[in-house]
């Protein structure tokens, strides 16, 4: 368990983000993955009184703020329907119902965990996140850059029309994903991600147009070939290279023929 000498709930974002400057400061979330660190901090913020906990949609987006919770994303109907249970796919093999009901989106996302199906899910989609300081920078850039001391606000998704699907492979029921895949089609064509590889989750558009023609059984096939090698994948406890390599192609595919067959 972790520990602090102060806990202290912020009245403002201006007031919490220069409480955090301090080398020794953290940002609360969840608390779930904090709790079970030995850490020491100096001072913990709670951001819970600031109104950042719900999804607001309208007709350019979602807005997805930071205290919103992953069981918010599983249960969210507008969002669900816009994926067509994408999300809901996403987040629902978590761990279990209380554990979603605490864990948070900006905790997820700002976290950039190598096991995220929150991160691998919402990088198919045409996402932004806004920070405090930082303002608004696509979800793509966020996720490729280093950690700092700002604070993510909310996760952007403008409704921009796509079709997409998502799938993982676990060990078990409720354990992290050997391998997570998400693949998307809109105006700029085909594109797939893949996470929990056990890094980052990573974005690959289709360059080498093999989907330009439509998806079938072989061009499904090529395209999970061609992304395999695409994708640096790597061995830990739950699963070898070699495996997870062949798990890009198995799920991708799969993937691109589902969200075919959703029409």
């Amino acid at each position: 368990m972790f520990t602090a000498k102060e806990y202290k709930q912020a009245e403002s974002l201006e007031q919490a983000y220069e409480l955090n400057q301090k080398r020794s400061s953290r940002i609360l979330g969840g608390m779930l993955w904090l709790k079970m660190s030995r850490a020491s901090y100096g001072t913990v913020i709670d951001l819970s009184g600031l109104g950042l906990d719900t999804i607001e949609e309208d007709e350019e987006a979602f807005r997805i703020g930071c205290m919103a919770t992953l069981r918010d994303l599983e249960l969210h109907e507008g969002l669900n329907a816009w994926t067509r249970g994408a999300v809901r796919e996403s987040v629902c093999h978590i761990v279990g119902v209380q554990f979603r009901n605490l864990a948070t989106v900006g905790g997820s996302i700002f976290g950039r965990f190598g096991f995220s199906d929150v991160l691998t899910m919402f990088l198919a989609l045409d996402s932004y996140v806004e920070l405090y300081k930082g303002g608004i920078r696509t979800l793509e850039e966020f996720a490729a850059s280093p950690r700092d001391k700002d604070i993510l606000v909310r996760l952007i998704v403008r409704k921009t029309p796509v079709r997409c699907h998502y799938l993982s492979m676990r060990n078990t029921k409720t354990d992290f994903p050997v391998l997570a895949c998400a693949v998307a089609s809109g105006a700029e064509g085909y594109r797939a991600v893949i996470g929990a590889r056990p890094g980052r989750a990573m974005l690959v558009r289709d360059s080498q147009g093999i989907l330009m023609d439509g998806v079938n059984e072989k061009t499904a096939e090529a395209f999970g070939s061609w992304l395999r090698a695409q994708v640096p994948v790597g061995s830990n406890m739950r699963a070898g290279a070699e495996y997870r390599g062949r798990l890009v192609e198995v799920l991708s595919r799969r993937a691109l023929l589902a969200m075919e067959g959703e029409g």
